[in-house]
């Protein structure tokens, strides 16, 4: 993935975006580490800043699919 890139979210049929950035960014999984957050245990992961219509979503790589590349 790569910026230009347009994107959806994967197995959701919703609006594609195009990526704007690619930053490092930490995110904490519920699903999988519970409820009770320490940032010292998660390192930082790839996101994409996409916009969607008139708005910019920070959104993780790993969660999205490229359309067109």
């Amino acid at each position: 993935m790569k910026v230009g890139d347009l994107v959806k979210r994967a197995g959701k049929n919703k609006k594609a975006g195009l990526v704007t950035d690619i930053i490092d960014k930490k995110c904490w999984r519920t699903d999988v580490l519970g409820k009770l957050v320490s940032w010292d245990k998660v390192e930082p992961e790839p996101h994409a800043v996409v916009l969607i219509g008139d708005r910019y979503f920070t959104i993780p790589v790993i969660d999205l699919e490229v359309v067109v590349s």
